[in-house]
């Protein structure tokens, strides 16, 4: 027996979070799970860019590959777990890991990205302290 997807239902129902922006970098989903993670309701996010979530000192950066894959139709992430910093509404900020993927017209040019988030702050900090603490251990050279 075949069934439609719906997709909607999917993205709603998802622990991480799903973000879909346009060529422009303009957000055109935001999941429940994103409104969790970062603190903005779907209302605020939507239309606005990924500036939003994007620390200001990582922006040109962000822009730069985004304008690059938009142009390419090619992302050299493709399933590759990225880890990033982020912002999250109160101004604090996230550590995320996130996939993206390619949105696509039928003639193959590009329209968007696609991303799945998670919030990757607890364990990136706990990560911190053991660094930390492995510093502290560490024999100083005479």
């Amino acid at each position: 027996m075949s069934r439609d997807v719906d997709y909607a239902q999917v993205v709603a129902a998802s622990g991480d979070a799903v973000v879909v922006s346009d060529a422009d970098g303009v957000i055109t989903v935001w999941s429940p799970a994103a409104e969790r993670i970062f603190g903005f309701p779907e209302a605020e996010a939507l239309g606005q860019t990924l500036d939003l979530i994007t620390p200001e000192r990582h922006r040109r950066r962000h822009w730069t590959g985004y304008a690059e894959t938009m142009r390419t139709g090619v992302t050299r992430y493709g399933s590759e777990v990225l880890r990033v910093p982020a912002l999250h509404r109160d101004g604090r900020p996230l550590s995320i890991a996130f996939t993206v993927g390619l949105m696509k017209e039928a003639d193959g040019e590009v329209t968007g990205i696609v991303a799945v988030i998670r919030d990757d702050t607890a364990r990136w900090e706990e990560e911190r302290k053991l660094r930390r603490r492995l510093a502290e251990l560490e024999p100083v050279p005479a």
